[in-house]
């Protein structure tokens, strides 16, 4: 038998692969492709930060790399690249959740904010070190700037119909262990 606490991981961290997949899918289809249009945010991104924020015993390092590393190959952008600048961001993330926990959501979403920034910097820094032609500044920091203004939705999202949500100091689940 399968102990509760360990079956809600598992079925979150298949969820969370089926939904990486629709994204990718989506972002693979042909849709808005008009020359002039503003990017759209990249939901898997804002996706990944915002459950890692929440519950990041959800998404183990392994899990968000296959999953990154799948959507790097099938993106045909350099393999390992934008992978690296994920698992760094989650990495630090992870690094100051004790420290985050409780803060107000707008100061989780400005620092949520930092580091989609920093996370863009570096990529770009990393295309620029290897003489990799770029999209346009201007252009892809509007990817950047979308992804941080549907942030909050994707947080609300996912709270609202998957549960994820931010376990508050001395919560325990339905076992009585510490989350």
């Amino acid at each position: 038998m399968v102990d509760p606490l360990r079956r809600d991981v598992l079925l979150h961290r298949g969820i969370f692969v089926a939904v990486a997949l629709v994204l990718i899918f989506l972002r693979l289809l042909p849709m808005g492709s008009e020359a002039g249009r503003l990017p759209g945010p990249d939901l898997l991104m804002c996706l990944i930060l915002a459950w890692v924020q929440r519950r990041p015993d959800y998404l183990p390092a392994l899990l968000i790399v296959a999953v990154v590393l799948f959507e790097d190959l099938l993106l045909m952008r350099p393999p390992g690249l934008w992978t690296a600048m994920m698992l760094l961001g989650t990495e630090v993330l992870r690094s100051r959740l004790a420290l985050t926990r409780e803060l107000s959501f707008l100061v989780e979403w400005l620092f949520i904010s930092a580091l989609m920034l920093a996370m863009f910097l570096g990529y770009r820094m990393g295309f620029a070190m290897t003489f990799l032609p770029q999209v346009g500044f201007g252009y892809a920091l509007a990817q950047v700037v979308a992804s941080i203004l549907f942030y909050p939705l994707v947080v609300w999202l996912s709270h609202v119909t998957l549960g994820v949500h931010k376990p508050g100091m001395g919560e325990v689940d339905e076992m009585g262990r510490r989350l």
